[in-house]
Protein backbone atom coordinates (compact mmCIF):
# COMPACT_ATOMS: atom_id res chain seq x y z
CA UNK A 1 0.00 0.00 0.00
CA UNK A 2 3.34 2.07 1.01
CA UNK A 3 4.01 1.42 -2.53
CA UNK A 4 1.18 2.69 -4.30
CA UNK A 5 0.75 5.53 -2.66
CA UNK A 6 4.64 6.57 -3.40
CA UNK A 7 3.99 5.84 -6.96
CA UNK A 8 0.84 7.87 -7.00
CA UNK A 9 2.48 10.73 -5.29
CA UNK A 10 5.33 10.85 -7.92
CA UNK A 11 2.72 10.64 -10.69
CA UNK A 12 1.52 13.64 -9.24
CA UNK A 13 4.66 15.85 -9.21
CA UNK A 14 5.42 14.58 -12.66
CA UNK A 15 1.89 15.46 -14.06
CA UNK A 16 2.13 18.65 -16.39
CA UNK A 17 -0.49 21.18 -15.51
CA UNK A 18 -2.67 21.94 -18.47
CA UNK A 19 -1.55 25.28 -19.68
CA UNK A 20 2.20 23.64 -19.83
CA UNK A 21 0.53 21.19 -22.09
CA UNK A 22 -1.49 23.50 -24.05
CA UNK A 23 1.41 26.01 -24.69
CA UNK A 24 3.75 22.82 -25.93
CA UNK A 25 0.35 22.02 -28.56
CA UNK A 26 0.34 25.28 -29.37
CA UNK A 27 4.19 25.56 -30.07
CA UNK A 28 3.91 22.27 -31.76
CA UNK A 29 1.64 23.56 -33.99
CA UNK A 30 3.15 26.83 -34.53
CA UNK A 31 6.97 24.61 -35.56
CA UNK A 32 4.21 21.92 -37.67
CA UNK A 33 3.11 24.95 -39.86
CA UNK A 34 6.49 26.33 -39.95
CA UNK A 35 8.14 23.34 -41.82
CA UNK A 36 5.05 23.08 -43.95
CA UNK A 37 5.68 26.89 -45.41
CA UNK A 38 8.97 26.66 -45.31
CA UNK A 39 9.06 23.39 -47.41
CA UNK A 40 6.44 24.82 -49.70
CA UNK A 41 7.27 28.68 -50.02
CA UNK A 42 11.26 28.33 -50.12
CA UNK A 43 12.06 26.69 -53.19
CA UNK A 44 10.03 28.45 -54.95
CA UNK A 45 11.65 32.09 -52.87
CA UNK A 46 14.85 30.45 -53.88
CA UNK A 47 13.57 30.44 -58.02
CA UNK A 48 12.00 33.82 -57.81
CA UNK A 49 16.01 34.79 -57.02
CA UNK A 50 18.26 33.29 -58.90
CA UNK A 51 15.43 34.50 -61.89
CA UNK A 52 15.33 38.06 -60.99
CA UNK A 53 19.22 38.17 -60.49
CA UNK A 54 19.29 36.56 -63.96
CA UNK A 55 17.12 39.40 -65.60
CA UNK A 56 19.12 42.07 -63.94
CA UNK A 57 22.13 40.66 -65.53
CA UNK A 58 20.43 39.91 -68.64
CA UNK A 59 19.23 43.39 -68.94
CA UNK A 60 22.63 45.01 -68.12
CA UNK A 61 24.51 42.48 -70.85
CA UNK A 62 22.10 44.00 -73.40
CA UNK A 63 22.15 47.65 -72.41
CA UNK A 64 25.54 48.34 -71.52
CA UNK A 65 25.15 51.90 -71.16
CA UNK A 66 23.24 51.35 -68.08
CA UNK A 67 25.56 50.79 -65.01
CA UNK A 68 25.11 48.57 -62.01
CA UNK A 69 24.61 51.14 -59.15
CA UNK A 70 21.76 53.05 -61.09
CA UNK A 71 19.71 50.83 -61.71
CA UNK A 72 19.46 49.00 -58.95
CA UNK A 73 18.65 53.14 -57.54
CA UNK A 74 15.92 53.08 -60.18
CA UNK A 75 14.91 49.71 -58.82
CA UNK A 76 14.41 50.49 -55.37
CA UNK A 77 12.66 53.74 -56.16
CA UNK A 78 9.90 51.99 -58.10
CA UNK A 79 9.71 49.70 -55.20
CA UNK A 80 9.22 52.80 -53.08
CA UNK A 81 7.00 54.33 -55.02
CA UNK A 82 4.89 51.37 -55.09
CA UNK A 83 4.38 50.86 -51.89
CA UNK A 84 3.40 54.34 -51.52
CA UNK A 85 0.65 53.62 -54.45
CA UNK A 86 1.85 54.68 -57.18
CA UNK A 87 2.43 53.24 -60.22
CA UNK A 88 4.37 54.18 -63.78
CA UNK A 89 1.97 54.28 -66.61
CA UNK A 90 3.52 55.41 -69.63
CA UNK A 91 5.27 59.21 -69.22
CA UNK A 92 2.71 59.46 -66.02
CA UNK A 93 1.97 57.65 -63.00
CA UNK A 94 -0.98 56.50 -61.54
CA UNK A 95 -2.99 58.24 -58.72
CA UNK A 96 -6.16 57.36 -56.67
CA UNK A 97 -5.23 55.07 -53.67
CA UNK A 98 -5.43 58.31 -51.55
CA UNK A 99 -8.85 59.42 -52.96
CA UNK A 100 -12.02 59.35 -50.54
CA UNK A 101 -12.92 56.24 -51.99
CA UNK A 102 -9.63 55.05 -51.17
CA UNK A 103 -9.10 56.89 -47.67
CA UNK A 104 -12.90 55.24 -46.57
CA UNK A 105 -11.63 51.76 -47.30
CA UNK A 106 -8.11 52.70 -45.56
CA UNK A 107 -9.94 53.56 -42.44
CA UNK A 108 -11.85 49.97 -42.64
CA UNK A 109 -8.91 48.09 -42.72
CA UNK A 110 -7.44 50.38 -40.06
CA UNK A 111 -10.04 50.02 -37.28
CA UNK A 112 -10.63 46.09 -38.25
CA UNK A 113 -7.02 45.52 -37.41
CA UNK A 114 -6.76 44.33 -40.93
CA UNK A 115 -4.02 46.16 -42.02
CA UNK A 116 -3.40 44.97 -45.04
CA UNK A 117 0.28 46.72 -44.91
CA UNK A 118 0.04 47.79 -48.64
CA UNK A 119 -1.17 51.46 -48.06
CA UNK A 120 -0.11 52.91 -45.14
CA UNK A 121 0.28 57.09 -44.31
CA UNK A 122 3.72 58.61 -45.18
CA UNK A 123 3.64 61.50 -43.40
CA UNK A 124 4.30 62.62 -39.97
CA UNK A 125 0.67 64.46 -39.52
CA UNK A 126 -1.11 61.22 -40.81
CA UNK A 127 1.08 59.13 -39.37
CA UNK A 128 -0.01 60.66 -35.64
CA UNK A 129 -3.35 61.02 -36.76
CA UNK A 130 -3.66 56.94 -37.18
CA UNK A 131 -2.63 56.10 -33.62
CA UNK A 132 -5.41 58.52 -32.34
CA UNK A 133 -7.47 57.38 -35.11
CA UNK A 134 -7.16 53.49 -34.52
CA UNK A 135 -6.86 54.03 -30.54
CA UNK A 136 -10.71 55.14 -30.00
CA UNK A 137 -11.72 53.25 -33.59
CA UNK A 138 -10.97 49.82 -32.70
CA UNK A 139 -12.63 50.07 -29.49
CA UNK A 140 -15.93 50.90 -31.09
CA UNK A 141 -15.33 48.49 -34.32
CA UNK A 142 -15.43 45.60 -31.77
CA UNK A 143 -18.57 47.24 -29.69
CA UNK A 144 -20.21 47.14 -33.75
CA UNK A 145 -19.28 43.63 -34.20
CA UNK A 146 -20.76 42.29 -30.99
CA UNK A 147 -24.02 44.54 -31.64
CA UNK A 148 -24.16 43.05 -34.92
CA UNK A 149 -23.69 39.52 -33.61
CA UNK A 150 -26.23 39.73 -31.27
CA UNK A 151 -28.61 41.12 -34.42
CA UNK A 152 -27.63 37.98 -35.86
CA UNK A 153 -28.25 35.62 -32.90
CA UNK A 154 -31.59 36.94 -31.98
CA UNK A 155 -32.55 36.75 -35.84
CA UNK A 156 -31.87 32.97 -35.76
CA UNK A 157 -33.79 32.72 -32.07
CA UNK A 158 -37.08 34.17 -33.46
CA UNK A 159 -36.57 31.80 -36.07
CA UNK A 160 -35.87 28.98 -34.41
CA UNK A 161 -38.89 29.55 -31.98
CA UNK A 162 -41.32 30.14 -34.93
CA UNK A 163 -40.16 26.97 -36.40
CA UNK A 164 -40.60 25.15 -33.29
CA UNK A 165 -44.27 26.08 -32.43
CA UNK A 166 -44.70 24.87 -36.17
CA UNK A 167 -42.90 21.41 -35.84
CA UNK A 168 -44.11 21.01 -32.44
CA UNK A 169 -40.30 20.19 -31.37
CA UNK A 170 -38.20 22.82 -30.01
CA UNK A 171 -34.60 20.69 -30.14
CA UNK A 172 -35.12 19.69 -33.82
CA UNK A 173 -36.31 23.31 -35.49
CA UNK A 174 -33.00 24.87 -33.00
CA UNK A 175 -30.54 22.66 -35.01
CA UNK A 176 -32.15 23.19 -38.29
CA UNK A 177 -32.59 26.97 -38.10
CA UNK A 178 -28.85 27.12 -36.43
CA UNK A 179 -26.88 25.28 -39.36
CA UNK A 180 -29.01 26.72 -41.79
CA UNK A 181 -27.70 30.22 -40.45
CA UNK A 182 -24.27 28.80 -40.32
CA UNK A 183 -24.99 27.31 -44.31
CA UNK A 184 -26.12 30.86 -45.39
CA UNK A 185 -23.28 32.72 -43.83
CA UNK A 186 -21.04 30.68 -45.38
CA UNK A 187 -22.60 31.39 -48.97
CA UNK A 188 -22.70 35.03 -47.93
CA UNK A 189 -18.88 35.44 -46.43
CA UNK A 190 -16.75 33.21 -47.96
CA UNK A 191 -18.10 31.14 -50.90
CA UNK A 192 -20.17 33.77 -53.25
CA UNK A 193 -17.84 37.04 -52.85
CA UNK A 194 -15.08 35.12 -55.05
CA UNK A 195 -17.42 35.22 -57.48
CA UNK A 196 -17.23 38.50 -57.68
CA UNK A 197 -13.30 38.93 -57.32
CA UNK A 198 -13.26 36.86 -60.08
CA UNK A 199 -15.08 39.19 -62.37
CA UNK A 200 -13.86 42.59 -61.25
CA UNK A 201 -10.23 41.95 -60.19
CA UNK A 202 -9.57 39.09 -62.65
CA UNK A 203 -8.86 37.01 -59.82
CA UNK A 204 -9.19 33.30 -60.09
CA UNK A 205 -11.79 31.55 -57.52
CA UNK A 206 -9.27 30.16 -55.20
CA UNK A 207 -7.26 33.39 -54.79
CA UNK A 208 -10.79 34.97 -54.34
CA UNK A 209 -11.36 32.50 -51.57
CA UNK A 210 -8.05 32.92 -50.18
CA UNK A 211 -8.68 37.16 -49.60
CA UNK A 212 -12.05 36.23 -47.97
CA UNK A 213 -10.46 34.53 -45.09
CA UNK A 214 -7.57 36.31 -44.89
CA UNK A 215 -9.52 39.57 -44.55
CA UNK A 216 -12.55 38.62 -42.66
CA UNK A 217 -10.10 36.58 -40.03
CA UNK A 218 -8.35 40.23 -39.76
CA UNK A 219 -5.11 38.28 -40.97
CA UNK A 220 -4.30 40.93 -44.05
CA UNK A 221 -1.74 39.71 -45.77
CA UNK A 222 -1.65 42.13 -48.00
CA UNK A 223 -0.70 40.16 -51.04
CA UNK A 224 -4.56 40.73 -52.22
CA UNK A 225 -6.33 43.63 -51.67
CA UNK A 226 -9.03 44.71 -53.92
CA UNK A 227 -9.34 48.08 -55.93
CA UNK A 228 -5.29 48.14 -56.43
CA UNK A 229 -4.68 47.46 -60.06
CA UNK A 230 -4.12 50.44 -61.95
CA UNK A 231 -5.08 48.91 -65.39
CA UNK A 232 -8.28 48.47 -64.28
CA UNK A 233 -11.14 50.74 -63.61
CA UNK A 234 -13.58 49.97 -60.78
CA UNK A 235 -17.04 50.61 -60.32
CA UNK A 236 -17.81 53.78 -57.43
CA UNK A 237 -19.80 51.50 -55.32
CA UNK A 238 -17.23 48.34 -55.26
CA UNK A 239 -15.24 49.59 -52.10
CA UNK A 240 -18.23 50.64 -50.37
CA UNK A 241 -19.98 47.39 -51.02
CA UNK A 242 -16.85 44.94 -49.82
CA UNK A 243 -16.43 46.92 -46.90
CA UNK A 244 -20.01 46.62 -45.93
CA UNK A 245 -19.13 42.61 -46.50
CA UNK A 246 -15.66 43.00 -44.36
CA UNK A 247 -18.33 44.59 -41.14
CA UNK A 248 -20.68 42.05 -41.25
CA UNK A 249 -18.39 38.91 -42.42
CA UNK A 250 -16.15 39.31 -39.56
CA UNK A 251 -19.27 39.45 -37.10
CA UNK A 252 -20.12 36.00 -38.50
CA UNK A 253 -16.57 34.96 -38.73
CA UNK A 254 -16.04 35.26 -34.87
CA UNK A 255 -19.49 33.39 -34.13
CA UNK A 256 -17.72 30.34 -36.28
CA UNK A 257 -14.22 30.88 -34.47
CA UNK A 258 -15.78 31.22 -31.12
CA UNK A 259 -18.05 28.09 -32.07
CA UNK A 260 -14.37 26.37 -32.79
CA UNK A 261 -13.44 27.45 -29.10
CA UNK A 262 -16.20 26.31 -27.42
CA UNK A 263 -16.40 22.89 -28.87
CA UNK A 264 -12.66 22.64 -28.03
CA UNK A 265 -13.39 23.84 -24.38
CA UNK A 266 -16.23 21.28 -23.98
CA UNK A 267 -14.48 18.61 -25.43
CA UNK A 268 -11.48 19.16 -22.93
CA UNK A 269 -13.87 19.32 -20.64
CA UNK A 270 -15.02 15.75 -21.28
CA UNK A 271 -11.36 14.70 -20.88
CA UNK A 272 -10.97 16.03 -17.26
CA UNK A 273 -14.26 14.43 -16.51
CA UNK A 274 -12.76 11.01 -16.95
CA UNK A 275 -9.50 12.08 -15.16
CA UNK A 276 -11.67 13.11 -12.66
CA UNK A 277 -13.35 9.45 -12.18
CA UNK A 278 -10.04 7.70 -12.29
CA UNK A 279 -8.58 9.95 -9.59
CA UNK A 280 -11.55 9.26 -7.60
CA UNK A 281 -10.92 5.67 -8.03
CA UNK A 282 -7.34 5.38 -7.31
CA UNK A 283 -7.90 7.34 -4.16
CA UNK A 284 -10.36 4.74 -2.94
CA UNK A 285 -8.19 1.93 -3.94
CA UNK A 286 -5.65 3.49 -2.01
CA UNK A 287 -8.04 4.02 0.61
CA UNK A 288 -8.87 0.30 1.15
CA UNK A 289 -12.55 1.05 0.55
CA UNK A 290 -13.77 -1.97 -1.04
CA UNK A 291 -17.66 -0.82 -1.00
CA UNK A 292 -16.78 1.70 -3.19
CA UNK A 293 -16.64 -0.27 -6.60
CA UNK A 294 -17.65 2.10 -9.42
CA UNK A 295 -21.16 1.78 -10.67
CA UNK A 296 -22.23 1.74 -14.10
CA UNK A 297 -24.49 4.37 -13.39
CA UNK A 298 -21.70 6.72 -12.35
CA UNK A 299 -19.93 6.85 -15.97
CA UNK A 300 -23.59 7.53 -17.43
CA UNK A 301 -24.37 10.29 -14.61
CA UNK A 302 -20.83 11.53 -15.96
CA UNK A 303 -20.72 11.30 -19.64
CA UNK A 304 -24.83 12.81 -19.19
CA UNK A 305 -23.77 15.69 -16.99
CA UNK A 306 -21.07 16.89 -20.09
CA UNK A 307 -22.49 15.64 -23.06
CA UNK A 308 -25.51 17.38 -23.81
CA UNK A 309 -27.14 17.96 -26.78
CA UNK A 310 -26.71 21.31 -27.04
CA UNK A 311 -23.13 21.66 -26.42
CA UNK A 312 -22.25 19.67 -29.71
CA UNK A 313 -25.07 21.25 -32.04
CA UNK A 314 -23.95 24.36 -33.92
CA UNK A 315 -24.93 26.75 -31.08
CA UNK A 316 -24.44 30.10 -32.20
CA UNK A 317 -25.54 31.77 -29.40
CA UNK A 318 -23.00 30.22 -27.24
CA UNK A 319 -20.29 31.81 -30.04
CA UNK A 320 -22.63 35.18 -29.13
CA UNK A 321 -21.40 34.80 -25.44
CA UNK A 322 -17.99 34.11 -25.95
CA UNK A 323 -17.97 37.32 -28.06
CA UNK A 324 -19.19 39.48 -25.50
CA UNK A 325 -16.60 37.76 -22.84
CA UNK A 326 -14.08 37.98 -24.90
CA UNK A 327 -14.47 41.21 -26.79
CA UNK A 328 -13.81 39.23 -30.42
Amino acid sequence: MCGAQGDAAAGRRWRLPGTLLLLLAYVGYVLLGSAAFWALEGPAERHSAQQLLQDKWELLGNYTCLRGPALERLIQGIIKAYKSGLTLQGNSTSLGRWDFVGSFFFSISAITTIGYGNLSPNTVSAQIFCIFFALFGIPLNLILLNRIGQLMLSGVQRCAKRLGEKLHWQEAATILTRTCALVTGLLLFLLLPPFLFSVIEGWTYEEGFYYSFVTLSTIGFGDYVIGMNPDLTYPSWYKNLVSVWILFGMAWLALVINLCITLLENSSDLCQCGKKKSKELEQELMDGNKNSTPRPDDVENCSSKDTKPEVFSFSLSCCATSILNHSF
